[in-house]
């Protein structure tokens, strides 16, 4: 990656401000395009000074800032997005348009100058397949379109038809990876991420709210694994107009995960369980359990998570006490 002109859309949010400060530690040049409409900029305030880092403050839709920067870039990283299962609820006109609208600029733009792009899509594209651990070619389950929850991960699944129509049409180089509950510094609970708002509510003393019966199941990587593949894929020619899992297969319960964030933060908070009906409003569908089939990541790049789920939360907790005394 040394000296490559890189792109990073959304590059100021959670999983790309992680991104580009890797990128620049491995020398290469950065441009970020950012609305901050979910992303922060006092995520990459820290990065601003650096020399070979430019930010551009606009939506990935509006083509015209696209087309001026791609053709510099030798390399696009596609990860502006909504994000959040409270933001899909409360905004799915937003949800639909801003993937998908931002993700067809992208693609047109970069078949346009030949520039490879990554895209990164997510675990929701399985909907509510029962066939764990999800594996990339496998059938995916979608729920009803009545029920706002499904319109994420149907338009993340558009993302990824485009994108690969993009590859076997106008040969443009495409990697898509699909990202199980990435979590780490600097990820915010502001639109329903469940490890930062339990974190929060044990380090303050609220109560640790539990949606649902908290049997539900997840994987939670690292970030710092996540970007580690992120960089190799686009290195990886056999990756290319492929769909790769990254994430861990490490399980726990949402229920045992309030457990231990409670444990490792030393914290006297109640576990509090609230009815999906109350959190999401009739009807919310959620799915039991959501674990990868890592065999793809491994033959092509041999990559494998590093860290632990405690590792994670004590991580977490650190930036969060450490946010708190700034303030």
């Amino acid at each position: 990656m040394r000296d490559k002109r890189i792109l990073v859309t959304g590059g100021a949010g959670f999983i790309g401000s992680h991104l580009v400060e890797e990128l620049l530690a491995r020398g290469s040049w950065v441009t970020v395009i950012d609305d901050l409409s979910t992303g922060c900029w006092a995520n990459i305030s820290h990065l601003t000074a650096h020399d070979r880092l430019r930010v551009i403050v606009a939506s990935v839709a509006e083509r015209e800032v696209v087309e001026e920067e791609v053709p510099k870039q030798q390399l696009v990283y596609h990860l502006a997005s909504a994000v959040g299962v409270k933001l899909v609820i409360e905004r799915p006109v937003d949800t639909v348009e801003t993937i998908f609208r931002g993700t067809d600029v992208v693609l047109r733009v970069c078949s346009k100058y030949r520039c490879p792009v990554l895209i990164t899509s997510t675990s929701e594209v399985y909907g509510k397949s029962e066939a764990v651990p999800f594996r990339e070619d496998a059938e995916t389950v979608m729920g009803p379109t009545e029920k706002r929850r499904w319109a994420y991960a149907c338009a993340k699944a558009l993302d990824e038809f485009l994108a690969l129509a993009h590859y076997y049409e106008t040969d443009l180089s495409v990697f898509i990876v699909r990202l199980f509950n990435t979590v780490g510094p600097r990820q915010t609970g502001r639109y329903g991420m469940v490890l930062p708002t339990f974190v929060t509510q044990a380090l303050t003393g609220a109560p640790i709210t539990v949606y649902g019966s908290g049997s539900q199941q997840r994987c939670f990587c690292s970030v710092v694994d996540v970007v580690r593949g992120l960089i190799q894929i686009p290195e990886t020619p056999q990756a290319e107009g492929r769909v790769v899992n990254l994430g861990t297969q490490e399980e726990t319960s949402i229920r045992d995960l309030a457990e231990r964030v409670r444990r490792l933060c030393e914290s006297d908070s109640e576990i509090r369980y609230v009815p999906y009906e109350d959190a999401y409003g009739h009807g919310f569908d959620d799915m039991m359990r959501r674990v990868p089939d890592l065999t793809r990541a491994q033959d092509l790049i041999g990559w494998c998570p590093r860290y632990g789920l405690d590792d994670i939360i004590r991580h977490v907790a650190d930036y969060i006490r450490a946010s708190r005394l700034r303030a």
